[in-house]
């Protein structure tokens, strides 16, 4: 294909350019957006949690959810049927959560022979180190689960206002949703009214 002529020493010399080059440019722009499309459209990372379809409420069944720990271990709520979960709904930048957080290791660290399990749900954060340090700090024990896009805070009706905690009993029925921060006197009578 021939596309540009230069005068070189008064005559007028041909340069011929490959086909192909004209067309790099619309490929890498193509390949580009179709990359951008893609990343937008599923905002999921490849290791998305599973939430199984509803909403929770008080009275009804907890939503089903699986995911994973900051260890990378799996975490299936259905596993711990039979013992009395409290989710937590946090996030490293929420200070009432830093503030209640010790409370809710006490409770565990108190119930958990009779079976009470925290776990304590990250709203839409996925820096697992960053974390693992909040957690350190308070010298927190309880299990973290991780939720990078919101999915299981979404099924729980989580959007603000941290923290949230719901408490599920051995049937795995919501019995309480409790938002915001609480007092530990409250924490403690829910804690011991759901069978733990």
């Amino acid at each position: 294909m021939t596309i540009r002529t230069d005068h070189v020493g008064g005559e007028r010399a041909t340069r011929a350019m490959p086909a192909w080059t004209l067309a790099l440019p619309v490929v890498v722009v193509l390949l580009a957006a179709t990359v951008a499309s893609g990343l937008v459209l599923l905002n999921r990372s490849p290791r998305a949690p599973w939430v199984a379809g509803g909403t929770a409420a008080v009275g009804a069944k907890a939503v089903d959810f699986s995911s994973w720990d900051l260890k990378g271990d799996p975490v299936k709520l259905s596993d711990l049927a039979g013992r009395p979960v409290l989710l937590t709904f946090w996030a490293t930048w929420c200070t009432a959560c830093h503030d209640e957080f010790p409370t809710l290791q006490r409770l565990e660290d108190h119930y958990g022979q009779a079976g009470l399990t925290v776990l304590a749900v990250d709203y839409r954060e996925a820096d697992s180190g960053a974390m693992q340090r909040f957690l350190d700090r308070l010298n927190v024990r309880f299990q973290a689960v991780i939720d990078p896009n919101g999915a299981i805070a979404s099924a729980y009706g989580v959007d603000i206002g941290l923290p949230v905690n719901v408490w599920i009993d051995r049937s795995q029925t919501v019995t309480q949703v409790m938002l915001g921060e609480k007092q530990a006197a409250d924490l403690d009578a829910a804690a011991a009214s759901i069978d733990a």
